[in-house]
This record gives structure tokens, C-alpha cells and sequence, in this order.
């Protein structure tokens, strides 16, 4: 799709030319980037805690702020301590740069870049192949000889990728995921892809996220057992680099009881446009997931656009790549936005 500008930030709708469109796409997965009451909380924690904290995290002076953060996040994630950073990716690349003198790198097929050390060769296998390749290899080695690093949900195909198999590894092993997609969204009370993890004695997991895709708190997340995150917090990814803004960290820790909201009434959304688009053959969402990838179905943003409907269309994770379409659906949007994109989908 040919590149769209905006001057506002997209809510359930964004304007382009001055003329209005649904809009289908990017992430805020429980739409709080728009929500008055979270707004409001932001606002409050600007006046409280300025725009930014002057100090670096290992300065001798420190906002208690950030460790009542880390404490939530660890517990949000059920493990033993937090290190946060001001994005997700950010987060990510020191969880990966640790992870890296823990043992060799096994990446996941269609590893995020914000996990990549260097240029890695990503896998190109099916999931279930390279798991079992993988399962294989670690069983033939010694202890702790290798690092498994994977994303929890892949956006770009509305899949929440399975790691039932982990308890069948022998060997002790660290085990990295990206949970940028299944934070908020995914598992008991939105804490993403734990659930979904066997525990198994050989495997230690060590969880990156985002939380600006779900939460709107442009920040991300490291959390893991409490030893590997005191080594984070000496990498110069973390005592170099600013920390997220405190009146973010502020309003996301005010705003659990607007995540369970929102997180319903996502649900809600999910479940009323899969119903609606069930007989529609071309649409993938076999997770119950905010993303409704549309397969095969090259053209297709063209005829959505003429008809005032944006939806996620681009090459990724370079912009050279094949692109890629899907329908994001948030709780921005209302069942009548709903409704109408699925009288598109059928009658196109």
C-alpha cells in the first residue's frame, strides 16, 4: 500500500487529506493511547513526576518509582524480579546481549529484530520442525550449552507459538521470549504468554515485552530470575541509557483496573467480528488474537481503502519484504465499524 500521512494519532478512525477512514492497524492493543480516563492518568503523572527523570538508574539518586514498577511487572510476569527500559526493543537487545554469554543462540523462525545479536541466520523451517531440530540438539549437549530465543505471539500471522515441547529438553537451558504481542492481551489477567509455558526444572525462561503495544506506556520489560536481572542492570543498556518516562510508569501503574476493562471489551470485539467473518475463507485468526490476517488476498487494501477502511498493509520486517495484510481490531472500535468492514470483506 502506498505510504498514508496523518497529522493526528489513529484512534478507531484517523484522517488522511482531510478525509476520515476506519482504521484497522497498528497496535494499542487495549486502546488506552485513546482512552480519556488513561489520558487523564498520564496528564497526572506529568504534574506529579515532570516529563522525564534527570538522573540515570544507577545514579545515587533514584525515583523509588521505577522499583514499585519492576516489583508489578515481575509479579504481572510470575517471576522474581523486573528491569525496565525505555522501549520494548531496547529491553529486548539487553535481554539478548545477556542471554548471549549464557550459551549458544538458537533463534525461533521469524525471530523479532529487536531480539537479533548481530545479523543471526533466522530459520526458515515450519515452527514444529525446527522445535524438534532444536529438541535434539540441546539433548545432545551438556548443560546450559545453548540459549533458545523466540517471540511468544507472531503478529504477522495471528499465532501464539507453542512451547508445550520444552519439557521434553534434558539439558538446562535459558529460554528467551519476546512478549511485546502477548503481554496485556493473552493469559490470566493479561500476563501474556507464562501460562503457555510448561515448567519444567531444566528450563529457566527469561521474558522480554513491550509495553506500548498493549499498555500505551512507551516503555518495555525484562523479567526473569533475580540473578540474571542484576546482571541486566549492569549492562550499559541499562545503566547508560535514560529511563522510561516516570509519568508513564506512573499511569500504568494507576490503570489495572482500565487494562481488565479494556482487555474484556477487546475480547468482546474479537469474538463479535470473528462471528461475523466466520464464512469468510480468506481470514485467519485461529488464536482468538487482535489480529485478523487476511491470506492471499493480494489487492485487497486498495479496495478497502476506496472504501474509506485502513487497514495494517507493508513489507516487514523490512521494508522491502512481501507485504503483509491484517485487520487490527481494538476496542476503539465500535460494533457498527465492525459491521461494516465485514459487509466489505463479503461483498468484495
Amino acid at each position: 500500500m502506498q505510504t498514508q500521512f496523518t497529522h493526528t494519532t489513529p484512534t478507531g478512525k484517523t484522517n488522511i487529506s482531510g478525509k476520515e477512514y476506519l482504521f484497522f492497524s497498528g497496535f494499542s492493543y487495549l486502546g488506552l493511547h485513546a482512552l480519556p480516563a488513561f489520558k487523564e492518568l498520564l496528564k497526572q503523572g506529568i504534574d506529579e513526576y515532570g516529563t522525564t527523570f534527570i538522573s540515570s538508574r544507577i545514579a545515587n539518586t533514584r525515583l523509588h518509582l521505577y522499583d514499585e514498577l519492576e516489583h508489578a511487572l515481575a509479579v504481572l510476569q510470575q517471576q522474581q524480579a523486573s528491569a525496565t527500559f525505555s522501549s520494548g526493543f531496547l529491553a529486548s537487545q539487553a535481554a539478548v546481549q545477556y542471554a548471549a554469554t549464557q550459551g549458544e543462540l538458537l533463534y525461533a523462525p521469524s525471530a523479532h529484530p529487536a531480539l537479533w545479536k548481530g545479523q543471526p541466520v533466522i530459520p526458515v523451517q515450519e515452527w514444529s520442525a525446527w522445535a524438534a531440530a532444536t529438541v535434539e540438539k540441546v539433548n545432545a549437549h551438556p548443560d546450559h550449552s545453548f540459549v533458545i530465543v523466540a517471540d511468544s505471539v507472531n503478529p504477522l500471522t495471528s499465532t501464539i507459538n507453542d512451547f508445550s515441547w520444552l519439557q521434553t529438553l534434558q539439558r538446562q537451558v535459558l529460554v528467551l521470549i519476546d512478549d511485546a504481542h502477548g503481554i496485556g492481551v493473552i493469559g490470566t489477567d493479561g500476563n501474556g504468554i507464562i501460562d503457555r509455558l510448561p515448567q519444567h526444572p531444566p528450563v529457566h525462561y527469561l521474558l522480554a515485552a513491550s509495553l506500548t503495544k498493549a499498555y500505551s506506556a512507551q516503555g518495555g520489560v525484562v523479567s526473569g530470575h533475580a540473578s540474571a536481572i542484576a546482571a541486566i542492570k549492569k549492562l550499559p543498556l541499562f545503566t547508560g541509557a535514560t529511563p522510561m518516562m516516570p509519568a508513564n510508569a506512573w499511569a500504568f501503574l494507576q490503570s489495572f483496573s482500565l487494562h481488565s476493562e479494556q482487555r474484556q471489551l477487546l475480547q468482546q470485539r474479537i469474538s463479535y467480528f470473528a462471528s461475523l467473518t466466520g464464512n469468510v475463507g480468506y481470514l485467519y485468526n485461529p488464536f482468538h488474537l487482535p489480529v485478523f490476517l487476511l491470506k492471499d488476498s493480494a489487492g485487497i487494501e486498495k479496495y478497502l481503502l476506496e472504501h474509506d477502511i485502513m487497514i495494517s498493509s507493508f513489507g516487514y520486517p523490512h521494508p522491502d519484504s512481501p507485504p503483509v495484510n491484517r485487520i487490527i481490531v481494538s476496542p476503539r472500535h465500535s460494533e457498527e465499524d465492525l459491521y461494516i468492514l465485514h459487509q466489505l470483506l463479503v461483498n468484495r
